[in-house]
């Protein structure tokens, strides 16, 4: 069995289409299809339905996946092994994050890592709707759930709080609330519900039951950017909102709690420039641990 024909049939179940695998792999489109062709010749069965809208993995093709990301893992692990001397990190390792937590706390930081490792490229991703580490849409994924299916390692990185804030100028003009029940007279800043990646990320609810907001933001950002400018009274990250001297805490009995977690394939375990990467969050969350409290 030819490696490079595992690597193209592995290129094509995560795109979902040979020309999408093609374009990643720098090969003709014809070149793919012919040696998926080739393979499944090898292997004496079907592994992809092929049609004009894709390609989808037959139950043979399903089974096979597990043994050819194994081989990937294993042919990484070589190539890691060989290449890599405790001095020289190479490689390009993608990071996918919550925007409060990438751009906030990751951003300013992934620099320190990447002077360390000249030879080191560090991707920081916003986290969609939909995200795939076994598609390799990123090497790393910070989430705010602990995933339970898939063949996937996750540590809990951190526990965070978030909190009602609002600015100065708005208190000002419309009073600050003294009980949450009084926040539905209120200005309130929120997520777009149906936007939500995750139930955990829908926090209102556990605050007032009927909490409505009446200006909603798809990022964790945009609301912190909202609330600062006086648009209303918002749930915000507690870890970015103290950096900030005009957001005052509003209610701050009440106390939301999350953690983020540290995700990666299991097919990424061998890879050391993933595991440095790791290990450099790891250290970064032990020493600031404090400003998430």
């Amino acid at each position: 069995m030819n490696w490079d024909d595992v690597r193209m049939f592995l290129a094509v179940a995560r795109s979902g289409q040979i020309l999408a695998a093609s374009r990643r792999l720098g090969l003709n489109h014809a070149t793919v299809a012919r040696r998926l062709t080739g393979l499944e010749r090898t292997l004496k069965t079907s592994l992809l339905e092929r049609s004009t809208s894709g390609c989808v993995l037959t139950p043979a093709g399903e089974r096979f996946m597990t043994h050819a990301e194994r081989m990937e893992a294993e042919m990484l692990s070589a190539a890691s092994e060989l290449t890599d001397t405790d001095i020289d990190v190479s490689g390009t390792v993608r990071i996918g994050a919550p925007d409060g937590f990438g751009v906030a706390f990751l951003a300013p930081r992934l620099g320190d890592l990447t002077a360390r490792h000249p030879n080191l490229t560090v991707q920081l991703v916003p986290v969609p709707r939909s995200f795939s580490l076994s598609r390799r849409e990123a090497d790393i994924a910070i989430t705010v759930d602990r995933p339970e299916h898939g063949r996937l390692i996750a540590r809990k990185l951190v526990d965070y709080a978030l909190g009602l804030y609002a600015s100065a100028d708005y208190l000002t003009r419309r009073g600050t609330p003294k009980t949450a029940a009084e926040l539905r007279g209120h200005d309130l800043v929120g997520y777009v519900e149906d936007l939500l990646y995750s139930p955990s990320l829908n926090y209102g609810t556990e605050i007032v039951r009927d909490w409505s907001a009446r200006f909603e933001i798809a990022s964790a950002l945009g609301q912190t950017e909202a609330v600062r400018a006086g648009a209303g009274i918002g749930i915000l990250h507690a870890f970015i909102a103290r950096m900030d001297a005009s957001l005052v805490p509003v209610l701050p009995e009440i106390r939301i709690h999350r953690a983020y977690w540290m995700v990666t394939h299991e097919s990424s375990r061998p890879l050391r420039h993933v595991s440095v990467v790791q290990d450099y969050l790891r250290d970064c969350l032990t020493r600031e641990r404090a400003m998430f409290a």
